[in-house]
């Protein structure tokens, strides 16, 4: 999929009058079930089936509110078919409504910038449950998972849930990261892709709880790891491309340190400075294929990782510095090209400039939980998005960095400060 701009320059862009979204509307049945329609080639490519677990206490007009985890394109379509024919409305990242607003619209969605903090959009969707009687869906990681495990996802999700009071479902799939892991370009794998359906709180259960009890319910049910699934199932996954992109996850090297020379092609990650070189398996382990193999799972050296970030955070030896093009988005209709510009992340959060001093913003560590790092954005490049609930910037770095490592500090930095 891919996303259109306008190159109207940073003093046009950043002076433009954004365009209000009317309200959201209840979804309409017959793009709901156009929508299923198209969405039976792509499950049957997969072999699509639930697991359905306690389901039975929803009834057919209950609203609810459903949690699904964030691994694929297929995720939207396994949702609404899964769920179909309820009436659904479907928080979605408002990039995503950039040429095809109307669309959306029909099919309930209601737009929000990630990784920003939005009072309007709780209250579009409480409007949305008690005028229209209508269910949410939303992807409570927001981003697309890197390493196959959850997102790092907000502490507020049980206020969230104890707010609209309705019934709470999740929606876990299993081996939709497999099918087209981010990392790899989103290139499709011969995989079947499953998900668990489930009831997990009714109304009267989320009354006696606290918004931290329900944060716990529902970080569990996401302690998802792809990769270990696929080892305990040995589900075999034999394309000889199944590691290229793998050092934008396994982007440091935990023989000689070096963060600049991993490179994934074909079925292995290499470090082009020390020349330790790891296999990804066909059921999903890592073999290093020249010496002691230190690291044998990619969440767990996504995790050393993050540990690694943290280590340069509190000694403030952490800097992401570089030249990028930006683009901006201040509403669902258009993205337009800014320019150059530079983008500078530490310890006092991120700083973007550009247009000779017509773009100076600030982003403080406490504004998120996390950033819009994403790669293959819109098929264009690595990205690092921030911004808040008014205006976003898409920045795409013109140095090799890494967005991961990005990603990582800005969770870190969150962590170190909020308290």
């Amino acid at each position: 999929m891919k996303i259109s701009y306008k190159d109207i320059g940073f003093k046009n862009a950043l002076l433009r009058e954004p365009k209000k979204l009317p309200p959201a509307k209840k979804p309409n049945i017959l793009f709901k079930t156009l929508l299923k329609i198209v969405s039976i080639f792509d499950l049957a490519a997969v072999k699509f089936k639930t697991n359905k677990i306690g389901m039975d206490k929803l009834k057919r007009k209950d609203q609810c509110l459903i949690l699904m985890n964030h691994n694929s394109f297929l995720d939207l379509e396994i949702a609404t078919s899964a769920l179909y024919p309820r009436s659904i409305n479907i928080v979605a990242t408002t990039d995503a409504f950039v040429d095809k607003a109307w669309l959306m619209r029909q099919l309930g969605c209601v737009p929000i910038n990630k990784f920003s903090t939005n009072p309007n959009v709780v209250k579009e969707c409480l409007r949305l449950v008690r005028k229209k009687k209508s269910s949410i869906l939303m992807y409570p990681e927001a981003g697309y998972s890197f390493d196959g495990t959850a997102t790092t996802m907000a502490d507020t999700i049980g206020k969230f849930v104890k707010m609209l009071d309705i019934p709470l479902i999740t929606i876990i799939t299993h081996n939709a990261f497999h099918r087209q892991p981010l990392y790899n370009n989103l290139r499709k794998r011969k995989v079947q892709v499953t998900a668990d359906i489930e009831y997990v709180l009714s109304p009267e259960e989320i009354k006696k709880l606290t918004a931290e009890e329900i944060n716990k319910i529902v970080f569990d049910k996401f302690s998802f790891d792809a990769f270990k699934e696929q080892q305990e199932k040995k589900l075999i996954i034999d394309d000889p491309y199944r590691a290229e992109g793998l050092h934008r996850v396994m982007y440091k090297c935990p023989h000689c340190m070096s963060e600049d020379d991993m490179i994934g092609e074909g079925t292995t990650v290499t470090c082009k400075k020390c020349g330790a070189s790891y296999e990804l398996t066909e059921i999903g382990f890592l073999k290093n294929l020249n010496g002691e193999t230190k690291i044998d799972h990619v969440p767990s050296w996504y995790k050393w990782e993050r540990e690694e970030v943290r280590k340069e955070l509190i000694e403030n030896k952490y800097e992401t510095d570089t030249d990028v093009e930006i683009y901006i988005l201040k509403d669902p209709y258009k993205l337009y090209k800014l320019g150059d510009g530079h983008l500078h992340h530490d310890n006092n959060g991120f700083h973007l400039t550009g247009g000779d001093g017509l773009l100076d913003y600030h982003q403080g560590v406490k504004h998120s939980h996390s950033v819009n790092s994403d790669f293959y954005w819109y098929q264009v490049a690595d990205i690092v998005c921030v911004g808040d609930h008014k205006v976003l910037y898409y920045c795409v770095p013109k140095k090799k960095i890494n967005v991961a490592k990005v990603r990582l500090a800005a969770e870190e930095l969150y962590k170190l400060n909020k308290n």
